[in-house]
């Protein structure tokens, strides 16, 4: 064996070379190529922003780049900054990781010799920090460069806005400018036929004419019936279709209902395309042709809404707006006027501008048309404001009676006002104002029909109609409406696109407090955090509630202090999770925060009290839910423990709520802490003459008698004392539920009274014998005799 052992050690280590060759060799990297730079993220175009900057910089200072070519700098610049941004959280994580080193190495000290190596190390990380920091920083400055760029831009436009706003021309009432204005139209006139005679003229325009007229013939035959003949058609399919429909009917209308629009719209749209088919349009018709859609959508929605808002013949209860049939029709007829008012006023905008006309000539042409849009603006304000002043008389609709009469008093205004500015020259002006505001009453009239929609669909899938209309879910989807529709008033009174991109982005990089930013990711995700934390403080609630905490031998009330306090600490920890996670850095408020809760522990020191009394009523639990108890004399049962308060039902089925704070400085009585086991006391008074130990017995017997009194202990009867009219006795005696106190007290004196009678003995009350001192001087009622009248001195018979 010892021969065999040597002779595997000597193969073991003859072989082992061998085994060696066989394997593969890894061989080790350098390590420096796994380190990595310390600029990393630098960016190389620094050149290219120099000299865009400078560009856009001389384009603002010359001030001759027309608006468009500023508003395309713009957009550049907006990519520029928020590349910018993006790139401002460069080496993010290293610059922590190496100022989290230099925290640890500490400061340098003031006096004394430090270790040369801490010194060395200290210095080399604070160059790396600062070349790690340089991107960073140029990012940031870059950032600062491009966005007083951009706001040096939006000031130089809204500049010029103002200028041509206040722009003056002459007044289309001076009949000094009318003869010019004539000769204009005419010229455009002229034009127009000119244009069209040469496209006639074209061979290739008639070749174009002859391969289209089949498209052309289709889309004209589409366009009349659509326009003449198709939404008559569909009211009768719609309504038939609608009628099938007996939950959600008004959803169902109004889905049907928006055929209504697409109908025409095609037809409008059909007639424009034929007309673009034929090629003989030319430029100042084409520029016309093309508009025609976006115009006769204008009336076609006008029309609609008319139908909508203010059906004819529909009774005031059942109306969208709570109208009268009179005042209903009439805002029928004036809207839709007010959407053919608007249309007309566009194609003639359009022609206008597309002819070349003066300023003056532009000025006079569109006076009689923007009158008309005017005057349409102020009958449709004038019976918005009737149909306010309709809803006066009814106090539930006050408000909304206030909001009507506030719109139509600003669309009269808006009419006047317009047709003012108009008459003393200020045409940009007018048309700045009279078609904002004709645009801005269809935006409501649409927001108002969205609203009533959702009322419509919440009734759909609650209990009825009248609990959605005072539900609150279709107010916030209200509310979310009219924040959602003003960026949409914003551009139609002459807000940019430019100028909301502007606040989306001001939104999206937050707002700043002292050193702490938040953003909107950064608050929703702090939002979703939190509610993720509270929905699962809630399901452990719920769990403890019915199913742990009922297996144990914890009371109610134990039970629900447990559950209020996991809700608390739930919640409390769900914050600190949120504003952890959506990374929120709260130090740079903390001396802020200090002082505030200093000033709110002074105001509010009151509710702080109660706050940490309810704290410690859940903790120490002196009462619990369902205890009968009572403080400052109030008593009753104790319904619910809340932060603040404590809310006790006393026996008259009145809630008295009780600060925690009374509840822990003041005396409370508590009668069925732990157990519901209690004393009656019962007093019974006797003749005097009456056998004591007779007395004494029956009321023994009655007391141990009664199925609520406990025999351990055993109840007792106590001679308690001579009173001035009975010698008096009491029944003391434990209760198995001191809830019955006041059945019990009477049923034993129920059974006191019988029994008394049947043994002869006389339950004594008190009485009074009354002396009178001087009964003489009393009158019982007695008639005294009548005096004769004394004869006066010196009468004589005559």
């Amino acid at each position: 064996m010892t021969f065999l052992r040597g002779l595997l050690i000597a193969l073991l280590i003859v072989a082992s070379p061998a085994w060696s060759q066989d394997e593969t060799t890894v061989p080790l990297e350098p390590l420096d190529q796994f380190v990595v730079s310390p600029l990393v993220g630098t960016f190389s175009d620094e050149a290219e922003w120099d000299t865009f900057a400078n560009r856009v910089e001389t384009a603002i200072e010359a001030g001759l780049a027309s608006n468009s070519v500023l508003a395309e700098l713009r957009g550049e610049l907006a990519d520029w900054r928020d590349t910018f941004l993006e790139r401002q959280s460069l080496n993010g994580p290293r610059i922590a990781t190496v100022s989290s080193q230099i925290a640890a190495l500490g400061d340098a000290p003031e006096s004394g010799e430090e270790d040369t190596r801490v010194a060395t190390r200290r210095s080399e990380l604070t160059a790396q920090l600062n070349e790690l920091s340089v991107p960073a920083t140029l990012a940031t400055e870059a950032h600062t460069q491009a966005d007083g760029l951009i706001g040096e831009i939006d000031n130089l436009i809204r500049e010029r806005q103002t200028q041509t706003f206040l722009t003056r021309t002459l007044s289309p009432l001076n009949p000094s400018g009318w003869a010019t204005t004539w000769e204009s139209v005419g010229d455009a006139a002229l034009g127009v036929k000119a244009e069209v005679e040469s496209e006639i003229t074209n061979p290739s325009r008639q070749s174009e004419l002859v391969s289209n007229l089949p498209a052309i013939f289709a889309l004209l035959a589409l366009a009349l019936v659509f326009l003449f003949r198709g939404r008559a058609w569909y009211l009768i399919g719609a309504n038939a279709i609608a009628s099938r429909f007996r939950r959600g009917h008004a959803v169902a209308q109004f889905v049907l209902s928006l055929g209504q629009i697409i109908i025409p719209l095609v037809g409008v749209v059909a007639l424009a395309k034929a007309l673009e088919f034929t090629g003989m349009s030319g430029r100042r018709l084409g520029a016309l042709i093309e508009v025609i859609p976006l115009y006769g959508f204008l009336a076609i929605v006008g029309h609609w809404l008319a139908g909508q808002l203010a059906p004819y013949n529909m009774d005031e209860d059942a109306h969208p707006l709570g109208m009268s049939p009179q005042v209903s029709s009439r805002t029928h007829t004036r809207l839709i006027i007010l959407g053919y008012a608007m249309a007309l006023f566009g194609l003639v905008s359009v022609f206008v501008s597309s002819n070349n006309f003066s300023t003056a000539s532009e000025a006079l042409v569109m006076f009689p048309f923007g009158f008309l849009l005017a005057w349409a603006l102020y009958l449709f304000g004038k019976i918005i404001r009737k149909s306010a002043a309709d809803m006066r008389d009814d106090a539930s609709r006050q408000f909304r009676a206030g909001l009507r009469t506030t719109v139509g008093r600003g669309l009269m205004l808006a009419a006047v006002g317009g047709f003012v500015l108009a008459c003393l020259g200020y045409a940009n002006a007018f048309e700045d104002v009279i078609f904002p505001a004709s645009l801005s009453v269809m935006v409501l009239a649409v927001l108002l029909l969205l609203q009533r929609l959702s009322v419509d669909a919440y009734a759909l899938f609650s209990k009825g109609e009248g609990v959605a209309s005072e539900a609150l879910i279709p107010v916030l989807i209200g509310f979310i409406l009219v924040l959602l529709s003003l960026p949409v008033f914003a551009l139609i009174w002459g807000a940019q696109v430019t100028d909301m991109t502007e606040l989306w982005t001001r939104f999206r990089e937050g707002f700043s407090i002292g050193d702490t930013t938040i953003s909107p990711s950064n608050f929703l995700l702090f939002a979703i955090v939190f509610v993720i934390g509270y929905t699962i403080t809630r399901m452990v609630q719920g769990a403890l509630r019915s199913t742990v905490l009922p297996r144990t031998k914890m009371d109610a009330g134990g039970q629900n202090a447990v559950v209020s306090g996991m809700g608390y600490v739930g919640i409390i920890l769900a914050a600190v999770v949120a504003i952890a996670t959506a990374g929120i850095d709260l130090s740079g408020l903390a001396i802020v925060a200090g002082a505030l809760s200093v000033g709110i522990g002074f105001g509010l020191q009151n509710i702080v009290s109660n706050f940490v009394a309810g704290i410690i009523l859940l903790i120490e639990r002196p009462i619990s839910q369902g205890d009968w108890i009572e403080v400052g004399g109030q008593m009753g049962y104790v319904r619910d423990i809340s932060v603040r308060s404590t809310r006790i039902e006393t026996f008259d089925r009145t809630d008295v709520i009780v600060p925690n704070a009374d509840l822990v400085s003041n005396q409370v009585t508590n009668w069925t802490r732990g157990n519901n086991v209690g004393r009656v006391i019962v007093p019974v008074g006797v003749a005097y003459g009456t056998d004591t130990d007779m007395i004494a017995g029956i009321l023994q017997e009655i007391a141990e008698a009664h199925p609520m009194v406990l025999l351990n202990p055993p109840p007792s009867v106590v001679f308690q004392e001579f009173g001035a009219d009975s010698l008096n006795f009491e029944i003391r005696a434990i209760l198995r539920d001191v809830n019955y106190v006041l059945s019990v007290k009477s049923e034993m004196n129920h059974a006191i009274a019988k029994r008394f009678v049947a043994e002869g003995i006389e339950i004594p009350f008190g009485q009074r014998d009354i002396w009178l001192r001087n009964p003489e001087a009393l009158d019982f009622g007695a008639k005294r005799p009548a005096r004769k009248p004394s004869k006066p001195k010196g009468d004589t018979k005559a």
